[in-house]
């Protein structure tokens, strides 16, 4: 990624406020499209308007697709629908003209696609518009090279040159039947080792790797990294092929998702980015400091219930940071690895009660280590008889062995129920955690207190 200097942004700014086109067709001609959509962040809207008016249609489809959705709507919300499908549609790959249209309003979208003079592009994206934006055939372009399995070799090269023509680039060559069913995959190799063969259904490599229209962009990404490849073809229900997807559609997919996961594991309730409204991120930052606050509420009500035992044991009071944090630490580790194997397919739902158990193990373990720890610490600073040095001790190892299997069991029952089990890495854990962990440690306390009174 190219560095851009205050002295160049300084220049450019000039060279923009005196509408000196030439000069600025200098600044852009030997910069890459991403370069040039991130050279956009340090405009404003005018500024960048001017520069992208300047490109070359191809340039603009790039650039276009580089920027993030908020800059690429505003400038799409500054052009003709004319042009947007002249300019910008007509000059990308289906899947990426698909992602740009689904940005767009219902009214929007039929405009701009009236405008689109090649037909068959046209009807190509009003098929991929059909499939849910979240499934392989919402991911998928049509863009690929297809041979049937009884051409001959010369038969298939020259199908071959002509298909390219419209490609950028070529990943694999598929082979389908009459019927335009998938058969398998024609590697290139074979065209020089094999020229004279009959037919390409003798050398094409069988019962290739392939996805259905309706597979979770989830799995399709577990997909890719198990047998490492750059491209999958994609067929419907009856096998026939009808797309293909490449990897950077998938890494940018998984980018994606990454990110909207590691939002919502930290609180936010909505797709934020750091250049967002003031009003965007308030909204997207409150909901969840709410729960926290009427978690807050809870733990005071929950506290001042057990004042009495403050009263008879303030040292009681000491403690209490150190049962929420270690609970709400503990829930977010079990739930962090229960999130992550679900995501890399390493963990399996089925899977869920011996994962259940081999965490209560986990916890038995670190509750014993812990509790021990503590234990000894009190001994030496408020001595042997105190009711607090047995009650941290005992709860501390409560609190964990709770927090290690509610830690495990929310977010597999959350991926059970369909929902983003990624919630259980956020507040969730660490609120509940911190309640439950108040609970356990009071009603300890005062069991002990009312037992034994301020000394064991």
């Amino acid at each position: 990624m190219k560095e851009f200097n205050p002295e160049y942004l300084d220049r450019l700014k000039y060279i923009i406020s005196e509408h000196d086109e030439a000069e600025a067709r200098k600044e852009l001609a030997d910069l890459h499209p991403a370069d040039i959509a991130e050279l956009y962040q340090d405009l404003d809207l005018e500024e960048a308007e001017f520069l992208y008016r300047l490109l070359d249609d191809e340039t603009k489809a790039d650039v276009l697709m580089e920027l993030d959705e908020d800059d690429r709507h505003k400038l799409l919300s500054a052009m003709p629908a004319e042009d947007i499908a002249r300019q910008v549609i007509d000059h990308l790959d289906t899947d990426d003209a698909v992602d740009i249209i689904q940005e767009l309003d219902e009214e929007d979208r039929d405009e701009i696609l009236s405008h689109i003079d090649d037909v068959e592009q046209a009807g190509d994206i009003i098929d991929l518009l059909k499939y849910d934006e979240d499934t392989a055939g919402g991911l998928m372009g049509t863009e690929m090279i297809v041979v049937n399995e009884n051409w001959s070799m010369p038969q298939c090269v020259q199908e071959m040159r002509k298909q390219a023509e419209d490609l950028d680039e070529i990943y694999y060559v598929y082979v389908v039947d009459n019927d335009y069913k998938l058969r398998g995959v024609f590697p290139l190799k074979k065209m020089i080792t094999h020229p004279s063969v009959s037919k390409i259904k003798h050398v094409m490599e069988t019962d290739p790797v392939s996805v259905k229209t309706d597979t979770p962009i989830d799995d399709l990404t577990l997909d890719f990294e198990k047998y490492n490849l750059v491209a999958m073809p994609v067929v419907d229900s009856i096998g026939r092929l009808v797309g293909q997807i490449t990897v950077d559609d998938v890494m940018d997919e998984a980018r994606e998702q990454s990110e909207r996961d590691y939002q919502l594991a930290s609180g936010l309730s909505g797709d934020v980015e750091s250049d967002d409204t003031l009003f965007h991120q308030t909204r997207a930052r409150l909901p969840w400091l709410l729960i926290g606050m009427l978690g807050g509420i809870g733990n005071s009500l929950i506290l001042g219930h057990f004042e009495s035992g403050f009263a008879v044991n303030p040292a009681m009071a000491l403690f209490i940071p150190l049962i929420g944090g270690t609970g709400g630490n503990v829930g977010i580790q079990s739930s962090a690895i229960i999130v992550q194997g679900l995501a890399n397919g390493s963990l399996d739902i089925k899977s869920s009660t011996k994962q259940l158990f081999k965490e209560l193990g986990v916890g038995l373990l670190n509750g014993c280590i812990i509790s021990l720890l503590v234990f000894i610490y009190n001994v030496f600073t408020l001595g042997p008889s105190q009711v607090t040095t047995v009650a941290v001790s005992l709860s501390l190892f409560a609190v964990v062995v709770f927090a290690s299997i509610f830690g495990t069991f929310v977010p597999l029952t959350l991926e059970r129920f369909k929902i983003d089990p990624a919630l259980a890495t956020g507040p969730f854990i660490s609120i509940t955690n911190d309640i439950i962990g108040m609970v356990i440690y009071m009603s300890i306390s005062s069991a002990l207190l009312a037992a034994f009174g301020t000394a064991v």
